[in-house]
C-alpha cells in the first residue's frame, strides 16, 4: 500500500512523494485523508531547521498532526467502521521515513484507539480540534468575571480567548500585528503598549517569543501565573527579583490529553465552541511547497490546509 505524502528532506526543501505505508493490523484502521493542516508552531520550526532536540527528530520526515479523513479499512479490533469520519493526530506508518508528526499524506494507518470520530458536518474545520484541545489543556481555573491576558492572536490565541469567554472569564489579547488584531472578535485585542494593567492573575503566552518572560511577569498580580503554551526554540530565563516580589508561578502547558479532547468535542458538538473563521487559506497538495511558505510567511494566513481531494 502506498500514500502520497509531504516529505521534508531538510530545512526548506519539501516534495510530494509516493511512500510505502505499513500494512494495517487487527487493531488498525486505514484513513483516506481529506484535509490536513499546517501548524505555524512546531512545523515552522521543522521547516526552518530551528526545532530543538526532540524525540523522533530527524530528516527526512512527514510533518503534520491535524488531519481529517474517512475510514476506508477497519480492523476488527479498531473499534471503527468503514465510512466514519475521523480526526488523525499524526501517524507513524512510513517505514524508514520519520513521521514527525506524520499526518500530511493521502492515506494513513493508525491504531483505532488514536483516531477520534467526528461529525462529518464539521468538514475541514475538524482539523482544528487538536488546537482546541491544546487551548483547553492550557487553561485552568478561569474565574468568571476576571480578566486574563492571552499573548498572540493566531488560531491558538483565538481559541484560548473563546474558551476563556465560555468559562465566564474576560479575555484580553495582546497582538502587535495590526492585520491579526483587526476585526470584531467579541473581546479586546490590543497592542501591549496601550495596556497599563499589572494585575493579571493569569497570562497565557502562545507567541513562542522566549524574550517576553520578564515583561509578562511584570504584568502579574501577586501570586499570578504565566502559562507557557507556545513552542520555544530558545532557552527561557527571567530576572529573579521581580518574580520573587510577586511570588510568580510559571507553568508549561504541553500536549493535550484525551480528557481535553473529550471536553472540547462536547463544547463543539453542543454548539458552544465555534471553529468558524479560523481557516483562512486552502491549497491543493500539488502546491504544497508554496502552501508551507505562505503559512509561515504571511500574517493574513491564520491556518492553511492542504486539500487531498485535489492531489496530483
Amino acid at each position: 500500500m502506498q500514500a502520497r505524502a509531504v516529505v521534508l528532506h531538510e530545512p526548506e526543501r519539501l516534495s510530494l512523494e509516493d511512500l510505502a505505508i505499513d500494512a494495517p493490523g487487527h487493531d488498525d484502521a486505514v484513513v483516506a485523508v481529506r484535509w490536513s493542516g499546517i501548524s505555524t508552531g512546531t512545523e515552522r520550526l521543522l521547516w526552518s531547521g530551528r526545532m530543538p532536540p526532540f524525540p523522533g527528530m530527524g530528516y527526512p520526515l512527514v510533518p503534520g498532526y491535524e488531519s481529517v479523513g474517512e475510514v476506508v479499512e477497519a480492523g476488527e479490533g479498531s473499534g471503527l467502521r468503514v465510512g466514519q469520519t475521523v480526526f488523525v493526530p499524526g501517524a507513524r506508518c512510513f517505514g524508514p521515513v520519520r513521521g514527525l508528526f506524520g499526518g500530511a499524506a493521502s492515506h494513513l494507518v493508525s491504531a483505532g484507539s488514536r483516531l477520534v470520530p467526528v461529525d462529518a458536518s464539521l468538514g475541514e474545520r475538524g482539523i482544528l480540534i487538536a488546537l482546541a484541545a491544546t487551548a483547553y489543556h492550557a487553561l485552568r481555573h478561569v474565574v468568571p468575571g476576571q480578566r486574563s491576558l492571552i499573548v498572540g492572536h493566531g488560531v491558538l490565541g483565538r481559541l484560548l480567548a473563546r474558551l476563556t469567554a465560555i468559562a465566564g472569564g474576560l479575555p484580553i489579547v495582546w497582538e502587535t500585528n495590526p492585520v491579526r488584531a483587526a476585526g470584531d472578535h467579541g473581546y479586546a485585542v490590543i497592542d501591549p503598549v496601550y495596556d497599563e494593567r499589572r494585575d493579571y492573575a493569569a497570562i497565557t503566552d502562545v507567541s513562542g517569543d522566549a524574550g517576553l518572560l520578564d515583561t509578562l511577569i511584570g504584568r502579574l498580580a501577586p501570586g499570578g501565573e504565566v502559562v507557557l503554551a507556545g513552542f520555544y526554540e530558545a532557552s527561557l530565563s527571567f530576572a529573579f527579583p521581580q518574580a520573587f516580589m510577586r511570588e510568580a508561578r510559571i507553568r508549561v502547558a504541553a500536549q493535550w490529553q484525551p480528557d481535553d479532547l473529550a471536553a472540547v468535542m462536547a463544547l463543539i458538538e453542543g454548539g458552544r465552541l465555534s471553529l468558524d473563521g479560523l481557516i483562512t487559506h486552502r491549497s491543493p497538495t500539488a502546491a504544497a511547497e508554496q502552501a508551507y511558505r505562505t503559512a509561515f510567511g504571511e500574517p493574513e494566513c491564520l491556518k492553511m490546509i492542504l486539500d487531498w481531494s485535489t492531489r496530483s
